[in-house]
């Protein structure tokens, strides 16, 4: 059974959410305070997070941010705001996906499958959180930090291996510039994050066929970038 964690302040909305799923055959935790979501997110193994952006302690973007530090699972964002730069902020900051409030509880429970199915079938492939990472062609050994393209091995400075080894672990996964800058430089790192765009420039002229039209690392306009799979 499939564990999901609400963090909702409106425990109308979450008992709502939470019947549905239940009907559905998923097993669901609620929490009304961000920071208490936060803690049980990172601390407990849930396969599914629903997310409201105005929480009380600490905010939706906060948390999700926090989340994707050290977890890859799906993350659906529910917010009653509707402007285009939260929407781009919460997917830039890891959300998989986002509804607006009100919303269909049965296309929330359709949105949740099919997040679940995506991931399982990219865990099935051997994509993610593994030491060897292989897509079309293209593999990342995090263990040798080597990378390999159609068997020949191409050659990488260090922070572009990490940068590339960082969205390659996030598949499909819309990563915002400020994320990346902080996972891979570190948050005491000198720089801006103009210093993503420079690097994933760089790993495009070493491992895509054409540079402009990329296969490998997308860029999200106003965002930031993804990985295909």
């Amino acid at each position: 059974m499939k564990r999901v964690l609400i963090i909702e302040d409106e425990r109308s909305i979450a008992e709502l959410q939470r019947d549905y799923l239940e009907i559905n055959g998923f097993s669901v935790e609620m929490e009304q305070q961000g920071d208490i979501g936060l803690d049980r997110a990172i601390k407990e193994d849930f396969d599914f997070i629903i997310l409201d952006l105005m929480l009380p302690k600490i905010d939706g973007f906060e948390i999700c941010r926090q989340i994707r530090l050290t977890k890859d699972i799906p993350i659906l964002m529910i917010t009653a705001k509707i402007e285009d730069i939260d929407i781009i902020r919460g997917l830039g900051l890891g959300a998989d996906d986002y509804m607006t409030k009100p919303f269909s509880p049965s296309e929330m429970v359709a949105r949740v499958k099919a997040h679940l199915a995506r991931y399982e079938r990219l865990a099935g492939l051997g994509v993610r959180n593994q030491d060897r990472i292989s897509v079309r062609g293209l593999t990342i050994d995090k263990a040798s930090r080597r990378v390999f393209l159609n068997e020949h091995e191409i050659n990488l400075t260090t922070k572009e291996f990490e940068l590339l080894a960082y969205l390659a672990a996030n598949l499909d996964i819309v990563l915002g510039k400020d994320a990346i800058f902080e996972k891979v430089w570190g948050m005491n790192a000198v720089g801006d994050v103009a210093t993503v765009t420079v690097h994933i420039g760089k790993i495009r002229e070493k491992i895509e066929t054409d540079p402009a039209s990329p296969q490998y690392i997308e860029t999200i306009w106003g965002v930031g970038y993804r990985f295909i799979a």
